[in-house]
């Protein structure tokens, strides 16, 4: 029998249907100008002066060089960020959500292989994140020292500019728990002033050499990066153009935070005014070329040249300003790629926070915890931006080449256009394995930071993926009303203690009347459980902020509950409180007895009974059937979770009863040799004992095939399905997928060892359930 909250249901009926995502809004747009744009926009700064440094500084910059330059700049914007991202790739949302992880789970059915270029490129993705805030505001901070005033407390000093650097990384950090909504509001004014500075900069200094429109034409482009004659760096120098467009890929990632239209709308302006710039910048480059005085300057950089000498005092503040704005754009898509790699099962779960009314704009407490930490070591490690650009976009390109195959994935296989797939492939494969080696030139100088981080978190998404589908391997859900008669004898039976009321178990399954094997075995096997009542609760997150409802299956009885809660993004996700109001109502509409206590502190005693919760956690013994690799993988990412935080915290229960068992991750042990009694004045007693030889234990996979890692597995998982439907009452693997809303409980983490009396027990009950005890009853 199935209740629920039937107000609270009705009231949901009758609200009008919501259109998914942010929709366009001038606060909106403010925000996008805030939070989306600044990696991108900043990269004025440095992309000409880093092409003409490269190319032999100010004498070397011919016409035809200025205009081979600006036509890679202009066309890389044009063909990586507008086409690619912009046209193409902001149309592969996962409900309203972006980056490489919600392109993967659109096409991740298409090919079992597709998780390996989405794990690289979410990883080098979060690793150029990491290193990005730290590029920016040094450089900003050492760009202060082109004003005497500022030159004259800074100097040579460096550690004051690492000083200043990292307080203001630590505020940057601090404030992102306010939300990108609030921050996006601080920042937009800010951000909308930057870009009006460039666009106006660069029509000022374009009244120098009306020329350098013929730029645009993107055959100036291909001569200058084939003539050696003109381009002194060859193909690397596309490892200085690609700077232009390194915020391409945080674009499309932060889509869920701000909406598509405000995106669509407002990157036409940023892209103006970015090419309004470096075309000025390229036109004083032509009009100063000659000039013996500026070619001398050490570090020249036609970006604050160009600008006249009152203002740029203006122009350097403006620019640290924007300089700090543009890790914004890093951190917030870093949220959005952990925020979907979690709901793939890529990462372990983490508490996540809504700061604002909008479910796309999140704030991951320890994502942000792990950057702040990674950019103030990067810093500290560095201590110049000199050093620290070296790295800067190698990573990225190895993202956007993955990103490319699964778009091609997903034109070709969602939107049934083979064609247009194969060109696509084709043309930004070829563009953007250019780019990458061209930035591989940068690996020796300061890139092996971007890429030993990239290594580590793919190294944590492989272990997760990899341990997940090992678990799933034992698998089994049995059906609860094979077992209500055994509950309902023992929930009487006096000659076991009663351990309270209302016994609760969290469970992250989407079944209504399924239940994971190891739940029934803790309440009937593991010395037996009696209370008056049982549930069984899953907790499911909504797309509205203030959802509170619940669904209940009674199983028609009054001692077994299955209870789905079904609470909004931004609602505290207190159980207990919730809990006790489901059975109050259950009390009240006589589904269940009364809980009557006679003793109470209240003059007027309640109808509900004591709670306790159970955890339950799987750990590895010594007598599990697994190879040593497998073991291995299995203990570190117990590891992972641990450091993640507990269930316990994520749903309010510190102050609560909570019971923590541990339970071997397998049902099926090592094959034990059978003992033989011999007599106690037997000759062969007093022998000395011979070794046993073991026999190697039988390796075996997962059964789910959703990618490389499950499909493995699929062996190993015929073999417990066929085990199951043997041994257990209404044995079966699992029929359904699990609503990862919290993946906890699931995952089995490892946070303590069982004792050796309760793994030996376990194996033993398996040993039984092997040999035919119960006989089979399969549920399919």
């Amino acid at each position: 029998m199935l209740t629920s909250n039937a107000p609270a249901a009705a009231r949901r009926a009758k609200r009008p249907v919501k259109k998914g995502g942010i929709p366009l809004s001038a606060g909106m747009v403010l925000v996008t100008l805030g939070v989306v744009y600044g990696d991108i926009g900043t990269s004025p700064m440095y992309t000409l002066k880093a092409i003409m440094s490269g190319n032999g500084g100010l004498a070397t910059m011919g016409e035809d060089v200025v205009l081979g330059a600006l036509s890679l700049i202009i066309w890389t914007l044009t063909l990586i960020t507008t086409v690619k991202y912009v046209l193409v790739a902001m149309k592969a949302d996962n409900h309203n959500e972006g980056g490489i992880f919600a392109l993967y789970s659109l096409v991740r059915r298409c090919g079992k292989w597709l998780i390996i270029p989405a794990m690289v490129g979410g990883a080098a993705l979060l690793a150029d994140g990491i290193l990005t805030p730290a590029v920016t505001v040094t450089t900003a901070i050492e760009g202060l020292r082109t004003i005497d005033f500022f030159y004259g407390i800074i100097g040579g000093n460096q550690a004051i500019v690492v000083g200043i650097t990292l307080a203001i990384l630590c505020v940057l950090f601090a404030m992102q728990k306010a939300g990108t909504s609030t921050i996006g509001k601080a920042f937009g004014p800010i951000m909308t002033v930057w870009f009006l500075f460039l666009g106006i900069t660069g029509l000022l200094n374009m009244g120098h050499d009306l020329n350098v429109f013929r730029a645009l034409n993107p055959l100036r482009g291909i001569m200058f990066l084939l003539d050696h004659n003109l381009n002194a760096a060859g193909l690397m120098v596309l490892g200085n153009v690609f700077l232009c467009t390194t915020g391409a890929e945080a674009l499309y990632s932060d889509m869920g935070h701000v909406g598509k239209p405000n995106i669509y709308v407002t990157w036409p302006f940023v892209k103006a005014c970015l090419i309004l710039n470096y075309l000025g910048q390229g036109a004083w480059i032509i009009a100063n070329r000659g000039s013996g005085e500026l070619a001398a300057v050490t570090d020249l950089n036609p970006f604050f040249q160009m600008v006249p000498e009152e203002f740029r005092v203006f122009a350097v503040i403006l620019s640290t300003f924007a300089a700090i704005i543009a890790s914004q754009a890093l951190i917030t898509g870093s949220y959005s790629i952990v925020s979907e790699a979690i709901r793939l099962d890529l990462m372990p779960h983490m508490k996540t926070n809504y700061p604002s009314e909008t479910r796309g704009q999140i704030y991951i407490p320890l994502v942000n915890s792990f950057m702040w930490i990674g950019c103030m070591g990067v810093v500290l490690l560095f201590r110049s931006s000199e050093h620290m650009e070296a790295a800067y976009g190698l990573a990225i390109t190895c993202t956007m080449l993955m990103t490319t195959v699964l778009l091609f994935t997903y034109l070709s296989r969602i939107r049934h256009k083979p064609a247009a797939a194969v060109v696509f492939l084709i043309f930004f494969g070829a563009v953007e394995f250019m780019f990458f080696f061209s930035s591989l030139t940068k690996f020796f100088h300061g890139g092996y930071v971007t890429v030993l981080l990239a290594t580590v978190l793919f190294l944590i998404m492989y272990i997760w993926r990899r341990g997940t589908a090992i678990e799933r391997t034992q698998s089994v859900y049995l059906p609860v009303r094979k077992y209500l008669d055994q509950l309902l004898d023992l929930s009487h039976d006096e000659s076991y203690p009663l351990l309270a009321d209302n016994l609760v178990f969290l469970t992250n399954d989407s079944s209504l009347d399924k239940l994971d094997r190891d739940i029934l075995y803790s309440i009937l096997d593991k010395r037996p459980k009696r209370a008056r009542a049982y549930y069984f609760l899953n907790v499911q997150v909504t797309d509205e902020p203030y959802t509170h409802e619940y669904m209940v299956n009674t199983f028609d009885t009054d001692f077994v509950f299955k209870v789905q809660l079904r609470l909004g993004f931004r609602v505290n996700q207190r159980v207990n409180t919730y809990l006790y109001q489901v059975v109050a109502d259950l009390v009240e509409s006589n589904q269940l007895a009364p809980q009557n206590h006679r003793y109470s502190i209240y003059r007027k005693h309640g109808i509900v009974g004591d709670f306790r919760f159970c955890l339950i956690r799987k750990v590895l013994s010594p007598e599990t059937d697994i190879s040593g690799t497998d073991a291995r993988t299995i203990e570190a990412k117990y590891f992972i979770r641990r450091l993640c935080g507990t269930p316990m915290r994520w749903y309010g229960l510190e102050n609560s009863s909570v019971i923590f068992e541990y339970v071997p991750l397998f049902a099926k042990a090592k094959r034990q040799h059978k003992l033989t009694r011999i007599p106690l004045d037997s000759k062969a007693a007093l022998a000395a004992p011979k070794k046993a030889e073991a026999k190697p234990s039988e390796g075996g996979s997962d059964s789910d095939d959703e990618d490389i890692f499950s499909a493995a597995m699929h062996n190993e998982r015929e073999e417990n399905a066929t085990d199951a439907e043997k041994t257990l009452v209404g044995g079966d693997t699992a029929s359904f997928k699990p609503l990862r809303i919290d993946e906890d409980d699931d995952d089995g983490e490892d946070d303590g060892e069982g004792s050796e009396e309760e793994e030996l027990e376990y194996a033993a009950k398996a040993a039984e359930a092997e040999s035919g005890r119960r006989g089979g009853d399969s549920a399919k």
